[in-house]
């Protein structure tokens, strides 16, 4: 299976942060570690994202308690069958 696409685009980086890409490639290319950088970046705000989505739904409110016990009591009721 062939590797990924890839496009040759032409991108500008502050000289401090091409300075320490440079620094922190190894053996590597600059390219690849810009792509390796990039992806890690994504993923964390992807992640971030995913946290405070989660936060928001599980958000206690005062209205759905009685909701949330009765979704609770009927789960370890069902785990209990199994």
């Amino acid at each position: 299976m062939p590797g990924p696409a890839k496009v040759a685009k032409t991108l500008s980086l502050e000289r401090d942060l091409f300075r320490l890409v440079e620094q922190t490639k190894g053996k590597g290319s600059s390219s690849q570690r810009v792509n390796d950088l990039l992806k890690a970046g994504l993923e964390a705000e992807r992640r971030r994202g995913l946290e405070l989505e989660a936060a928001c739904f599980f958000d206690s409110e005062e209205n759905d308690r009685p909701e949330r016990r009765a979704f609770q009591t009927a789960s370890i009721k069902s785990l209990s069958r199994e």
